[in-house]
C-alpha cells in the first residue's frame, strides 16, 4: 500500500522528501505538458558493454505493457511539476537501487519494479504507513510473516533493505504467476490477491473484459499502477529526465555485508566502519535496540567493509557498553534510571516502553555498563519484550477509610439517636407552651 507520510519519521535532511498522501483530482492546476515519443531502443542490445548509468541499465530491462490513460498523464504531469521532489526521491534511492536492479535481473523480472519503492515509500526504510506497514516495501505484519522477515523484539526486518528486497520480489513473482499479468499483479501487492481474483472472477462471470483497466477496485489501487507508469515514462526518457535535471547513479554496487562476530553495540559498529551513527541506522533501519544480535550481517557501503573488518581486528575495545538487569522487586523506570545514574528516556528508547511504566519482579532491561556477559546472552536469546508492566497497585487503606468512614456515621447516627431520645423526654414532660416551641422547631428543621 502507499506509504502515507508521518510527522514523526527522523531521517537525514539530504534523504527527506514529501510525497502527499493523496493527490489533486484531474486538472487541477496542471498544465499538459506530455512526453513526446521515446527514442526506440535498438533491436538487439550488447550486454557486454557495461554502462556507466545505472539508470541506462534500468530502461534496458523495462518490459511490463505500458499503460496509456487520463490517469497515467495525471501522475506524469504532478511529478514533472515537483522536479525538486523527484530528486530528493533519487537522491534517497541512491544507496538500494543497484542492488534492487541486480535482483531484478537475477529472476528475470521487469526492471519498472526497482521503480516500485518510490510508490510505496519514497524510498525511506523507515516509513511506516496507518496500516503498520513498513519499511521500502511496505510490507504489513502478517505479509511479512508469510514471506520469513523476521519481527521481534531485537529486528524487524520488514525495514532490513535486503531481507525486504527478497520477500518483496518473492511476493510479486508469486501474484504474477498466479494472474500472468503485471498490471494485475501490481494492484494485488497493494489490494491483495484474494481481492483482485474475485474482482476478475466478477468481470468473467458478466462477459467482461478482466484486464486491470476494466476491473473494479478501490481508488487507492485504480491509481497504483498509474503512479508507477508515470514514473517510468519520466525515468525512461533521458531528454525529460535531462531536463528535469535529475541525479545519475553509478551502474556499480553501493552496498555490501560485513559480520558481527559477536553482540555490538549499533555506535559501535557506526565507528568501525569510520560512519555517523545516522548514516550506519540509514543503512541498517532493522534493529530496534541499541545493540546488534552475533552474527547478524551488516549493511555498510561497499567501500567501507575492509575499513570495518580492519578495525574490528584491532579492536581492543568493549564491542557493547549495555548489560543486562534485572527487576527484583516492582519499580518504576524513573526510579531505576535514577538508582543507575543514567537517563530515563535512554532506558525508555533502548527497551522499547511506552513511558515511565511500573515494571513487575522477574522484568529484564538493557542498561548502560559492563556487567555479566552471561546475562546479556540469556537477554540476547529472548524474542520478546523481556520487560512485564505491572498494573498500578490499588490505593492503600481505601476499604478501611470507607469502613472508618461508616463507623463515624454510625456513631454519629447514635448520638443523634440519644439525643433526641432525651429530647423527647424533656418534652413529654414540658408545659403548653413547650408543645409550641416544639411545632415551631419541627418547622424550622424542615
Amino acid at each position: 500500500m502507499p506509504f502515507v507520510a508521518s510527522a514523526d519519521l527522523d531521517v537525514h535532511p539530504r534523504l527527506q522528501t514529501s510525497i502527499p498522501s493523496s493527490f489533486p483530482t484531474l486538472g487541477e492546476g496542471l498544465n499538459i505538458m506530455e512526453i513526446g515519443p521515446q527514442h526506440e531502443l535498438p533491436l538487439t542490445i550488447d550486454l557486454t558493454l557495461r554502462s556507466t548509468d545505472l539508470w541506462e541499465r534500468v530502461r534496458n530491462g523495462f518490459a511490463m505493457t505500458d499503460l496509456n490513460d487520463d490517469l497515467v498523464l495525471h501522475y506524469q504531469q504532478w511529478y514533472m511539476a515537483r522536479p525538486g521532489m523527484l530528486r530528493q526521491m533519487i537522491e534517497r534511492s541512491r544507496p538500494y537501487l543497484h542492488h534492487i536492479v541486480e535482483a531484478l535481473e537475477e529472476r528475470g523480472m521487469p526492471t519498472e519494479l526497482a521503480l516500485l519503492p518510490m510508490v510505496e515509500s519514497s524510498f525511506n526504510p523507515m516509513a511506516h504507513s496507518p496500516a503498520a506497514a513498513s519499511g521500502l516495501w511496505q510490507f504489513i505484519p502478517a505479509t511479512g510473516r508469510r514471506f520469513n522477515l523476521e519481527q521481534n523484539w531485537w529486528q524487524d526486518e520488514r525495514r532490513d533493505v535486503f531481507a525486504s528486497t527478497n520477500a518483496a520480489l518473492d511476493y510479486l513473482q508469486t501474484i504474477y504467476d498466479m494472474h500472468g499479468d503485471w498490471h494485475l499483479a501490481l494492484a494485488s501487492y497493494n489490494w491483495g490477491e484474494g481481492a483482485v481474483k474475485r474482482a476478475v472472477e466478477r468481470n468473467a462471470a458478466s462477459g467482461l473484459p478482466t484486464d486491470y483497466p476494466n476491473l473494479r477496485m478501490p481508488k487507492e489501487t485504480r491509481h497504483y499502477v498509474p503512479k508507477l507508469q508515470a514514473l517510468k515514462n519520466i525515468i525512461g526518457n533521458p531528454e525529460t529526465f535531462a531536463r528535469l535535471n535529475l541525479p545519475l547513479i553509478a551502474n556499480e554496487p553501493y552496498l555490501a555485508t560485513a559480520a558481527a562476530p559477536r553482540p555490538m553495540d549499533v555506535k559501535t559498529a557506526a565507528r568501525l566502519a569510520n560512519m555517523s551513527v545516522e548514516e550506519f541506522r540509514h543503512l541498517n533501519p532493522s534493529h530496534n535496540r541499541p545493540i546488534i544480535k552475533a552474527h547478524t550481517p551488516l549493511i555498510l557501503p561497499a567501500d567501507r567493509i575492509a575499513i570495518f573488518n580492519a578495525n574490528l581486528a584491532n579492536n581492543q575495545a568493549p564491542l557493547t557498553q549495555w548489560q543486562a538487569y534485572a527487576v527484583k522487586s516492582p519499580q518504576r523506570i524513573n526510579d531505576i534510571a535514577s538508582q543507575l545514574g543514567v537517563s530515563s528516556r535512554e532506558l525508555i528508547q533502548a527497551n522499547g516502553l511506552p513511558g515511565n511504566v511500573r515494571l513487575a519482579a522477574g522484568s529484564k532491561l538493557l542498561v548502560p555498563g559492563n556487567g555479566s556477559q552471561e546475562g546479556l546472552q540469556r537477554l540476547l536469546g529472548m524474542q520478546s519484550s523481556p520487560a512485564i508492566i505491572a498494573p498500578e497497585p490499588r490505593a492503600k487503606g481505601k476499604k478501611g477509610k470507607k469502613g472508618k468512614a461508616g463507623s463515624a456515621k454510625n456513631k454519629k447516627s447514635s448520638a443523634g439517636k440519644a439525643k433526641a431520645g432525651n429530647s423527647r423526654a424533656s418534652k413529654a414532660r414540658s408545659s403548653k407552651s413547650g408543645g409550641k416551641a416544639k411545632a415551631r422547631g419541627g418547622k424550622k428543621k424542615r
